[in-house]
């Protein structure tokens, strides 16, 4: 018990030293933002597709079994990544689990940066432009972008007003810097790369705004 509150403790502290990283995360992500081009060609069917999503998501019931498949098969995934094997997966509408033989915080908390659905899709789309040569639908591709990953930040937030055993078992502080640092690098990676611009671009002043806060940080005189 001793040992276990010693670890929490110990993930709580690097969460806390995480979070200058998030600060910089965000100021990069504006800074992307700020300097990204194609307004009607790429963000016009992106938000389309996420007010979609934001219709049926208030005016219909949560598709809870939808999301829960995704956040079993994301564990599963992220496990293989890790040279794990999948044992067993388990989906209901209440809830699910999946067994695995390897797991680490990464594992444990992916669901909650990785957009399981949105990678999906761009997947689909890259094998489909691969093979059919589906350029010509591009904008319905970026409409169902703006909506898997939409599902995804509205299902995230929803179910982590409820108790999760995922953040439980890693610390809320500690989670809460993992969860936000890996969304914001599936966006400084994505939103470039949409973009048509250097795929890099966006971790790289995330990285120099970081070392400007730290900087900072360490030259404030403490009494």
């Amino acid at each position: 018990m001793a040992k276990k509150r010693s670890v929490h403790l110990l993930k709580a502290a690097i969460g806390v030293l995480l979070m200058p990283m998030c600060w910089a995360g965000f100021q990069a992500l504006g800074l992307v933002f700020a300097n990204s081009r194609g307004m009607d060609v790429v963000w016009v069917p992106l938000i389309a597709g996420a007010i979609c999503w934001g219709a049926i998501y208030w005016l219909m019931p949560e598709p809870i079994w939808v999301y829960v498949l995704g956040h079993e098969f994301t564990h599963a995934l992220w496990a293989c990544l890790f040279g794990g094997q999948v044992k067993k997966i388990k989906v209901t509408s209440k809830g699910g689990h999946v067994v695995v033989s390897k797991t680490n915080f990464l594992i444990t908390l992916a669901p909650y940066f990785f957009p399981f659905y949105a990678v999906f899709a761009a997947f689909g789309y890259w094998l489909g432009n691969q093979i059919w040569g589906w350029r010509a639908y591009e904008a319905v591709f970026l409409v169902v972008l703006g909506a898997t990953y939409a599902f995804h930040a509205t299902m995230t937030i929803s179910v982590l007003r409820v108790r999760q055993p995922d953040i439980v078992q890693e610390g809320w502080l500690f989670s809460a810097a993992v969860i936000v640092l890996g969304n914001l690098t599936v966006l400084l990676l994505s939103v470039p790369l949409l973009m048509g611009g250097p795929v890099l671009k966006g971790l790289t002043l995330w990285g120099r705004g970081t070392l400007d806060i730290w900087r900072w940080l360490l030259s404030v005189p403490y009494r």
